[in-house]
């Protein structure tokens, strides 16, 4: 290699000094140095805030509210665990009552004179009626102007039941005791209701709330049957009066208590309930039979009717057992429709009704004669036509000549005067012979409850003789002056039939309860009154108001039958002026009259249309009944002759 073609070696040359800034000066040959562009200012660096502060105020909020929270959660679990879990159980589960059947009463065979069917008690959830469920504001007017008609209730007052003041309340009852049938129809309107809200979205079903708890009601198959003695149940399930009233307590049984949660108004299957039975009542069986109770009632309604009078009534007793067989009163009222009642026909005027008896109480003052062995059945008694004692004139209820009867005759003929006679021989002065008198009405039962224990009854009156004026002492011994139910008259002629001993007379013959177990009543209780030898005595005298014909009591003759009876026609009070005005018209008797079985006895109160004399409208009165009862309890005659006991003598 040349040297030409050799490398160009180079030699380091001295170092280029380096300038101030740090770069090299240019040396000789270099191109100038580019003028460095002037420094461009920096960006100026965003700070954030310390995040810090703000997670410590998150943090203390979410602390405040958890310790809020676990606050009241110590609050509801430990502290008040106890109150809030009792008003959940509140609001949650509901105790609903469980009626207990009724127990019937019945006739003395059997037969159902009252008893109680299936029924339902309407209720309501008055929550489920609010804007807040039914989204509108009229949801209690609507529901309630459907309910009213079927439920016979007044619109308004079903409304306010729907909208309670207490807005929490989850229960009202809106009718109680309702048939099947009405509340079938109230399903059905529901039923409809929801059906059709389901397909047109304005349609509001504002009877969901509408429900129903089973119940029984009372219905007495009879009708107005026995009304008098039965009584009715009111709307709360009592006894409102006659048995159902006195003996409420057995027939009620004892109700039961059900326990259940519910939801929406209806009751959650899926929880449990608990149950406390209900105990059934006691059944009732009467004295009562219901054929004999039928024929009476039939026949005293068709009197009063017929006489256009104010009321009557008619009782049948069995002599030897006291046992009433029948009691009726006209007007009646049926106590399955109360609404068409009279109320001054609901109840038991037999009992109820203290009245003058008149002339059949003339048999109590015979009885003290022929007892204390003053006069014998043919004793002469000479009756005028008019008696002068005390302040007053005496008279009889016809004028006649002066009368020629035996005590028997003065019975037959129902001789005011002949009876003030006769009592007079009772002691050495009226005084002595008021306080004899007044001895045997109180031994009768006059003055005292008749011992049925029944609703209302009254124990009429009786003064002390003492306390007798000056008229009395004349006028009770033919029965003015005192007053009586008819019940206790009805007595008086059983305690003549029964040998002149009082079996204090009964309607209930015994009770059943749940366990079919009969139990029956207590035995009555019994007292002499008068000897049987008078009782006997006064049987064929009272014989002689009916078979003879002077007596007054010819219209009772039952062919076959010896009867005997006795009329009375007494001057009435009238109970709303407190003055006489009308009459009191009655007749009482036994049969047969020798052998006596049953006592009859009828009155009837303010007769205005044909005659008021108690021989000639109750005398048929008492021979319809008393043959239907003869017939009934087949009782057949005895054959024997009447005594036919003189009513008159000769001079």
């Amino acid at each position: 290699m040349t040297d030409r073609e050799s490398p160009r070696r180079r030699v380091p040359g001295p170092a280029r000094p380096e300038r101030a800034d740090g770069r090299r000066r240019p040396g000789p040959g270099a191109r100038p140095a580019r003028r460095p562009a002037p420094p461009r200012p920096a960006p100026k660096a965003i700070r954030l805030g310390s995040p810090r502060p703000r997670l410590r105020l998150i943090g203390f909020t979410f602390t405040l509210v958890l310790l809020v929270f676990v606050v009241r959660l110590l609050q509801v679990q430990a502290v008040d665990a106890s109150a809030y879990a009792a008003k959940a159980e509140r609001n949650r589960y509901v105790v609903h009552t469980l009626a207990a059947q009724r127990g019937e009463i019945t006739d003395r065979a059997g037969v159902a004179l009252a008893t109680s069917v299936d029924a339902y008690d309407i209720t309501a959830d008055p929550t489920l009626f609010t804007r807040e469920q039914l989204k509108i504001d009229d949801g209690p007017e609507q529901a309630a102007a459907l309910l009213a008609p079927i439920l016979g209730k007044d619109q308004a007052e079903l409304v306010r039941k729907l909208r309670p003041q207490d807005r929490t309340l989850r229960y009202v009852k809106l009718a109680g005791r309702q048939t099947p049938q009405v509340w079938r129809q109230i399903k059905d309107l529901r039923t409809a209701l929801a059906t059709k809200a389901k397909t047109d979205k304005s349609t509001v079903n504002f009877l969901a709330g509408v429900l129903a708890e089973p119940s029984s009601k009372r219905v007495y198959p009879n009708g107005d049957l026995a009304a008098g003695i039965l009584g009715w149940v009111n709307a709360e399930g009592k006894g409102g009066g006659g048995i159902e009233q006195q003996l409420n307590e057995r027939l009620a049984g004892e109700d039961g208590k059900i326990r259940y949660a519910q939801s929406g108004g209806l009751q959650v299957p899926t929880v449990g309930s608990t149950e406390t039975p209900a105990v059934p009542g006691s059944d009732i069986e009467l004295t009562i039979d219901r054929d004999i109770q039928w024929a009476a009632q039939n026949a005293i309604a068709e009197q009063v009717e017929k006489s256009d009078a104010d009321r009557g009534y008619v009782i049948v007793q069995d002599t030897r057992t006291g046992e009433i067989l029948a009691m009726a009163n006209s007007p009646s009222f049926d106590p399955n429709d109360l609404t068409t009642a009279d109320a001054a026909a609901m109840g038991n005027a037999a009992l109820q009704d203290a009245y003058e008896p008149g002339s059949t109480a003339k048999v109590m003052s015979m009885a003290a004669v022929l007892e204390e062995n003053v006069a014998t059945p043919q004793t002469h008694v000479v009756v005028p036509n008019r008696l002068h004692r005390g302040d007053r004139l005496f008279q009889d209820d016809i004028d006649h000549p002066t009368w020629y009867l035996t005590l028997n005759g003065v019975l037959a003929k129902s001789s005011n005067i002949g009876t003030i006679l006769a009592t007079g021989q009772l002691g050495k002065t009226q005084a002595e012979a008021n306080r004899m008198l007044y001895k045997y009405l109180r031994k009768f039962g006059i003055g005292s409850y008749s011992g049925l224990g029944f609703p209302g009854e009254t124990k009429g009156i009786l003064a002390p003789p003492d306390q007798w004026s000056t008229s009395q002492q004349y006028t009770i011994p033919f029965g003015q002056g005192v007053s009586i139910n008819a019940m206790q008259a009805a007595s008086v002629y059983s305690t003549i039939a029964n040998g002149g001993v009082r079996v204090e007379p009964t309607l209930v013959r015994g009770t059943k309860g749940p366990d079919g177990q009969f139990t029956p009543a207590p035995k009555p209780e019994k007292t002499r009154v008068v000897s049987e030898k008078t009782a006997t005595t006064l049987a064929r005298m009272l014989e002689s108001v009916v078979d003879d014909e002077e007596g007054t009591g010819t219209k009772a003759r039952i062919p076959g039958y010896r009867v005997a009876g006795k009329t009375g026609t007494a001057n009435r009070v009238d109970p709303a002026t407190g003055k006489y005005r009308g009459y009191t018209s009655s007749f009482a008797g036994f049969a047969p009259a020798d052998k006596p079985r049953v006592t009859v006895y009828c009155a009837i109160q303010n007769a205005t249309k044909g005659s008021y004399f108690g021989g000639q409208i109750c005398g048929p009165v008492y021979k319809q009944v008393m043959e239907f009862a003869l017939k009934t309890l087949q009782i057949p005659p005895t054959g024997a002759k009447p005594a036919n006991l003189p009513v008159t003598f000769k001079p």
